[in-house]
């Protein structure tokens, strides 16, 4: 194969912004392969294949297991005609799709409750009392007695 236009494993890794142990790893488990070997075994990518390594952390930071993430990404190795191929690439990008609306749904949600904190502290600024050890934090609130929203019970 040409390696013109191939970046050697470790440019990749630069311009990935990841690491050599990262990408063997990645290829050991069959996610990202090189573009080509040389005669010395020195691994050749594609600058686009930064596109594949940045799907596979999209898909990680969603919560994917490195072993879905593997099932999702077989379009590639899999000998599949033009239609089987799409429907695996379709599945992938549903999937992602569907995570990404969880994902945002469970933002929204501490959306939420930053902003019933916020409400709280707001009320917290009429109290005299400070949270310490002594009053275990302000857990529950001194002024209503109920628990404190999440966040702020964190900080307090």
């Amino acid at each position: 194969m040409d390696r013109k236009g191939l970046l050697k494993i470790g440019d990749f890794a630069r311009f990935a912004k990841t690491n050599l142990r990262t990408l063997r790893y990645y290829e050991e488990l069959g996610l990202l392969y090189p573009a080509a070997r040389s005669d010395g075994g020195f691994r050749y990518y594609r600058k686009t294949d930064v596109n594949r390594l940045g799907m596979i952390r999209q898909l990680q930071d969603l919560g994917l297991q490195l072993e879905k993430v593997g099932e999702l990404l077989t379009s590639r190795d899999e000998n599949l005609d033009h239609e089987q191929f799409l429907a695996l690439v379709r599945s992938a990008l549903r999937t992602q799709d569907e995570l990404l609306v969880q994902r945002i749904a469970e933002l929204e949600d501490q959306r939420v409750r930053i902003s019933r904190s916020l409400k709280k502290v707001t009320e917290c600024a009429s109290c005299a009392v400070r949270p310490g050890v002594e009053n275990n934090y302000c857990e529950p609130c001194t002024l209503t007695g109920k628990p404190l929203p999440l966040p702020i019970s964190a900080l307090f």
